[in-house]
């Protein structure tokens, strides 16, 4: 493991030129390479889902920069809700890092960014759900004060 360090980094919305290194970074591990489509050209389905968030106030695609390239990014979705008394909450989703930067401390930034991000959106709650083959995701999600407090069920339609 590299030793952790603070380092300079910078946040912004993703742009449409972002999006093969952004699909590059989510295909790179094993469960990503079983979701993902990598190729030559960029399969048009990421665009459209792209240009939906981009339309989308509730949606931040964010990147992340050091000096030399994109080396993280994540989605943040704020959603508004009846319950908890009209309580915001913030969802983050689709974290990653590259390979090369793992293990540096850069999640930690990435996570202390955008949970300022949905403190900022007025949000009182943050969530995010965490696959249950990827243990060293949750071990390090609890280490910043995350519990899993609820179960987390999908159904692939």
């Amino acid at each position: 493991m590299k030793a952790e360090m603070m380092r300079t980094i910078h946040f912004r919305k993703a742009t449409e030129n972002d999006l093969p290194t952004i699909v590059s970074m989510l295909a790179d591990d094993e469960l990503g390479r079983q979701r993902e489509i990598v190729g030559t050209s960029l399969n048009s389905k990421y665009r459209e889902a792209y240009e939906a968030i981009k339309r989308d106030p509730n949606q931040y695609l964010a990147v992340v920069e050091d000096s030399e390239s994109i080396v993280g990014c994540l989605q943040l979705t704020f959603i508004p809700g009846l319950s908890r008394t009209g309580m915001w909450r913030g969802h983050i989703e689709g974290v990653r890092i590259a390979a090369t930067q793992r293990g540096t401390g850069l999640g930690k930034q990435m996570f202390e960014w955008a949970i300022d991000e949905c403190r900022r959106h007025n949000c009182g709650l943050v969530q995010l759900t965490s696959d249950k083959t990827r243990p060293e995701a949750i071990r390090f999600y609890e280490s910043l004060g995350f519990t899993a407090s609820h179960e987390g069920m999908k159904l692939a339609l």
